[in-house]
């Protein structure tokens, strides 16, 4: 067998051939090649299906949701379960799929392994009791049974983005098949393979045909379908595309979320650990070589240890190895796109160009491969730079200095996303105290992003332009269901009968309001 591009222990093309088949097919699909990060090497053709393709795929889906929907609920939950032992089971594969396809290290392939399983094993435990009927406070205590009923939304389309495949993949569909709903999921095409391997193992699992349908294909030709089709929307992505899409589900009634961009801030307050926050804020900048929704991209620290904190920084990011390897010995991998490169190179030229100072890296590696950028820390950024305020989604960061700690969270809060945050701090108390002022949907202390992004029992999501809704917890699961109440009157009517005169009965009933508004809750 041949392996994919050049990168030896990589999965092999028969492999990548049986995960591609098991996508939608078309009546009369094109085709893209997708190639390695690491070497640019070809790794598998992928076909391309149009719009009624896709609308018979949902055809598909809505027939298998019937079924699925009228499944117990601790049923499809026993395959969420079997399904996280079989992500652990299989992660080597796994691993090898996402460098492959993202050209990330394989530390930061496996955070991936670990929340979807997390995810799976959650879900699988929570959803019973989560999606289970509810007893709720009648209108007339006792003689009005009020009862609130989950149902599935239906056939829910999901658009997920390239740079954490796998994970996002489950993050969002696990909930959503558990729900009670069918799927239809475009995934980008250059990360098609991690999401049909997760399709792969849920099949094992015990997921019934057809209830989870991926379809491949560029947005601009399939994502009309993707939308007129579906009964909800889950969308990652850049914010500028998410608001065209949102705009078109909102002109259709169709609920949505979104997690969009982010301009992420760290505040280093002054009694921080030096090097502790150091050897943080390289796993907050660098992870996944920058390309990830809640990284770092911008550092404040208190002027007292501005020095001392940058000094350290430096010196651990120049450390850091390079490299494309499929094992542990790596740090930070490649970039994912020629495009991404185009787009870090722009930013960071622009601001040298501007006044800014290069403190580490600041440069592309072709030596290495065609997508490697070293990791970059800058100095002496300021505004009229475009990645002093604009989102650059790679392995770079700009240091900032601040005197007081209002100071420090107005310039965290100045800006129009508010995806993640991050505080560092000896005093866990104060850290948690300003953090609670950060506009941001998740606020870390004394980490950059995995102590939120892995307490799965925690909603997760954007303010301002990071977007809408949340994923993770019981908000993750319940907004893909139609909230029901059924409530049943017994024996005492909520009107007067034509025996009770209208005035006595509303004196009766006031006299009875005044009363439950004192009984304990």
């Amino acid at each position: 067998m041949t392996t994919i591009g050049t990168v030896p222990g990589a999965p092999t093309v028969t492999r990548a051939e049986r995960l591609v088949a098991r996508a939608v097919a078309g009546a009369a699909p094109t085709t893209v090649t997708m190639s390695a990060p690491f070497t640019g090497a070809p790794v598998v053709t992928l076909p391309q299906i149009d719009d009624a393709d896709v609308r018979r795929a949902f055809a598909t889906a809505r027939e298998a949701q019937r079924a699925w929907a009228a499944t117990p609920v601790a049923e499809r939950a026993r395959v969420l379960l079997r399904l996280h032992d079989l992500i652990l089971d299989r992660q080597a594969e796994a691993l090898d799929l996402m460098q492959v396809e993202t050209g990330k290290s394989r530390l930061d392939a496996y955070d991936e392994v670990a929340v979807t399983a997390m995810t799976a094993a959650y879900y699988g435990r929570k959803a019973p009791q989560l999606l289970a009927p509810k007893r709720k406070a009648g209108a007339l205590p006792v003689f009005t049974k009020t009862t609130e009923v989950r149902h599935p939304k239906g056939v829910v389309a999901m658009i997920s983005p390239w740079n954490y495949p796998l994970a996002l993949t489950g993050m969002d569909a696990i909930p959503a098949l558990v729900a009670g709903n069918a799927l239809v999921q475009k995934p980008d095409n250059q990360t098609a393979l991690s999401a049909l391997w997760l399709h792969e193992l849920a099949s094992e699992a015990g997921l019934p045909d057809g209830v989870w349908q991926i379809v491949l294909g560029r947005g601009s030709r399939i994502g009309g379908a993707l939308i007129e089709e579906a009964d909800y929307l889950g969308f990652t992505g850049s914010t500028e595309t998410g608001k065209g899409l949102a705009a078109k589900a909102a002109a259709l009634l169709t609920g949505f979320s979104m997690e969009l961009g982010g301009k992420n801030p760290m505040i280093v307050l002054p009694d921080a650990d030096v090097d502790r926050t150091a050897a943080g804020a390289v796993t907050a900048c660098f992870s996944s070589a920058g390309q990830l929704c809640v990284s770092v991209e911008r550092i404040y620290v208190h002027e007292s240890i501005r020095e001392a904190f940058t000094r350290a920084f430096v010196a651990r990011t120049s450390a850091l190895r390079l490299g494309s390897a499929l094992d542990y010995g790596v740090d930070v991998g490649s970039l994912t796109s020629a495009e991404q490169l185009s787009t870090i190179t722009e930013h960071v030229e622009d601001a040298v160009r501007k006044g800014a100072r290069v403190l580490a890296g600041g440069r592309a590696r072709p030596d290495l491969g065609p997508l490697f950028y070293e990791p970059t820390i800058l100095g002496d950024v300021r505004a009229g730079m475009t990645l002093f305020a604009e989102e650059t989604f790679g392995p770079v960061v700009a240091v900032y200095g601040y005197t007081d700690v209002d100071e420090a969270v107005e310039l965290a809060n100045s800006t129009r996303y508010g995806l993640n945050a991050s505080v560092w701090t000896r005093d866990v108390r104060a850290g948690e105290a300003v953090a609670a002022r950060v506009r941001a949907g998740t606020v870390n202390v004394n980490d950059g992003y995995g102590a939120a992004f892995g307490s799965v029992d925690a909603p997760m999501g954007g303010m301002g332009d990071s977007g809408v809704g949340r994923r993770n917890g019981a908000e993750g699961l319940l907004k893909y269901t139609e909230a029901q109440t059924i409530a049943a009157q017994r024996v005492l009517p909520l009107r007067p009968g034509r025996a009770a005169p209208a005035r006595l009965w509303t004196a009766g009933l006031t006299l009875g309001l005044r009363a439950l508004k004192r009984l304990p809750r």
